[in-house]
């Protein structure tokens, strides 16, 4: 049995700060707040993102301030089948894919009813109104005390999956899972965002209910200062697994997960739009959506040259693709800059790699097309083994590697591929990663039992044919390059591709390592060594322990750290695998 030290909660400590937690301190809180507003007529608003679940935060309101006039705003939002009509250019009836969406909440109510819901509250003589639900903002009330009850993507997903929500104005709690994180996806995650990317920092109070029966709550300004403190330090996001057809062994062992789950195909460990933050307060331990470190500390994390090519977005992705013991990925390709920019509203593609953390004496990866091939007799086969049922014979058509634990194959967009079974992949990308294409899928259901959707008219504008067996072998095939070297240390470039804005170097070490973000921001995973020690040869940050496996990210304005083993490794070889925005080719990404 494998002894795991992977960290599956990394916190953030920020000290000086305390909140409330368990709804008796919150509810003394809000009613303290609210007393010292004064006797007079008072208005809260309590806006919601997408996926809070929003009748039991009522109720334990009404406990405090059961006098109090409660108004549900998503009376003023649009009939279902209106709001259908409006979102549907954007969730469009592809099974996979949308169109980013050009809609703002506001879009999805009616302004009158907004108004009238106003004058009312204005007309009150309550002692207390409380406005709640998503779009409460919008209601135009001047407003004492302004609530977020905030919520992570990932336990929105899961809550899809429990049939706990639907979408935005929907009532589709009952809907297939592939519909509705499609429509949050395109729709209704965007618009939540625009709001929150303006309110978060004007709110008095921010809400945590990821876990309901453990809410907590902390002051706007604590929470926002949190942020500012911590792009000062190298830091980690809270990962999240999942199963998957194909999925295998080998991170339950290495990360520490349930052993009686069938298997675990992908761990998210950088995807900072899903992820969350843990920042540990004094008094609480409070979880934020990772995406609030982007909206509000952009240019603190991300260096001012990629937040000018990219705005508030967190470019670089850094997952793991589990087929120990199981199975091989689809056969798929990804979308070129164009193409993703016409058909779905995205600024930039998915140009990745695959980093082999381990690998069995089989393993293998699909990388390129074979010499000589005929596109449309591939084409032919592909749809008849989709349409007919039949077998696609991919080693016909795909060129098959050989790999081992350390390999790096890079992938930009149009390049036919599949990782096989029995490998273990540390998958570094651009972000828009659902811009998968599947081309083939080996014949398999998914894990509901019904077949994985293929986007073979997608992926056939996709494809660039001149990518054969010689083209991948001089070109994407472990470009390994020595740049630099030390007193017990040696960095080797290893990609991405030229056309990629990605980089990616390799520190093997024994000894202390010198980085530099260089005003970029880096994401790093040990990929070999038991522990390892990030530290600031100024002593600006505390020193940051990170274990086997383990991705974390350095903020741009650290600047200067150091990277040396740590702990059982001390004395033994170390590597790790960073990678960073090159700003060579950053004005091709400019998306603002």
């Amino acid at each position: 049995m494998y002894n795991s030290n992977f960290d599956k909660f990394p916190e953030v400590v920020v000290h000086g700060y305390n909140g409330s937690m368990g709804w008796e301190e919150i509810r003394q809180e809000l009613t303290g707040k609210i007393e010292a507003k004064g006797s007079g007529p008072r208005v809260v608003t309590l806006e919601c993102y997408h996926g809070v679940i929003i009748e039991p935060i009522v109720n334990e309101l009404k406990k405090s301030f059961p006098n109090g006039i409660f108004i549900d705003v998503s009376s003023a939002m649009l009939p279902a089948e209106k709001l259908n009509q409006i979102v549907e250019p954007f969730v469009t009836d592809d099974p996979v894919f949308g169109y980013m969406t050009s809609l703002t909440l506001a879009d999805l109510f009616d302004a009158g009813k907004l108004e009238a819901m106003g004058k009312d509250v204005d007309a009150s003589a309550q002692q207390l109104t409380i406005i709640y639900g998503i779009g409460a903002s919008l209601v135009p009330v001047k407003s004492d005390l302004l609530i977020y009850a905030d919520m992570p993507r990932w336990e929105i997903q899961l809550r899809f999956r429990r049939n706990e929500i639907g979408n935005i104005g929907a009532n589709n709690s009952d809907a297939a899972f592939a519909y509705q994180y499609k429509r949050a996806f395109f729709v209704d995650w965007r618009i939540c965002d625009k709001l929150k990317r303006n309110l978060l920092d004007r709110s008095d109070y921010v809400l945590d209910t990821t876990r309901p029966d453990e809410p907590k709550m902390v002051t706007g300004n604590a929470l926002i200062e949190a942020l500012e403190s911590v792009v000062k330090r190298p830091f980690r996001v809270v990962p999240f697994f999942d199963p998957g057809p194909w999925g295998g062994q080998w991170l339950k062992e290495v990360c520490d997960l349930k052993r009686d789950e069938k298997n675990f195909a992908w761990g998210f460990d950088c995807v900072p739009e899903e992820n969350s933050l843990l920042i540990r307060f004094d008094h609480i331990l409070f979880e934020t959506p990772s995406i609030n470190l982007v909206f509000y500390q952009p240019k603190s994390l991300l260096g001012p040259k990629v937040f000018e090519a990219f705005g508030a977005e967190f470019p670089i992705r850094f997952d793991f693709l589990d087929t120990m013991e199981g199975g091989n990925l689809s056969l798929q390709v990804h979308p070129l800059k164009e193409y993703i920019r016409e058909k779905f509203g995205m600024a930039y593609t998915q140009d990745e790699s695959y980093y082999f953390l381990e690998a069995q004496d089989d393993s293998f990866v699909y990388l390129g097309l074979k010499e000589k091939i005929v596109p449309n007799q591939m084409i032919k086969e592909l749809q008849e083994a989709q349409e007919e049922g039949g077998w696609f014979d991919a080693d016909k058509f795909v060129e098959k590697w050989t790999i081992k634990k350390h390999d790096h194959v890079l992938i930009p967009a149009g390049t036919v591929h599949c990782s096989g079974a029995n490998s273990v992949v540390l998958e570094i990308s651009a972000t828009p990663y659902i811009f998968t294409f599947k081309l083939w899928d080996w014949g398999r259901m998914g894990l509901d039992g019904k077949p994985r959707p293929i986007s073979l008219e997608h992926g056939k504008q996709a494809i660039q044919w001149d990518r054969t067996t010689e083209w991948t072998r001089n070109n994407i095939f472990n470009r390994f390059e020595k740049v630099g070297a030390g007193d017990g240390w040696e960095e080797e470039r290893t990609g991405l591709h030229t056309g990629s804005f990605i980089e990616t170097r390799r520190h093997w070490f024994s000894k202390k390592v010198p980085h530099n973000t260089n005003n970029v921001v880096n994401v790093i995973n040990l990929v070999e060594g038991r522990e390892a020690i990030v530290e600031s040869p100024t002593g600006a940050f505390e020193p940051f322990i990170i274990h086997y496996a383990e991705t974390f990210i350095v903020p741009a304005e650290v600047g200067e750290y150091t990277i040396r083993p740590h702990g059982t490794s001390e004395g033994s070889s170390c590597a790790t695998l960073k990678a960073f925005v090159r700003e060579d080719n950053l004005i091709d990404y400019r998306i603002n």
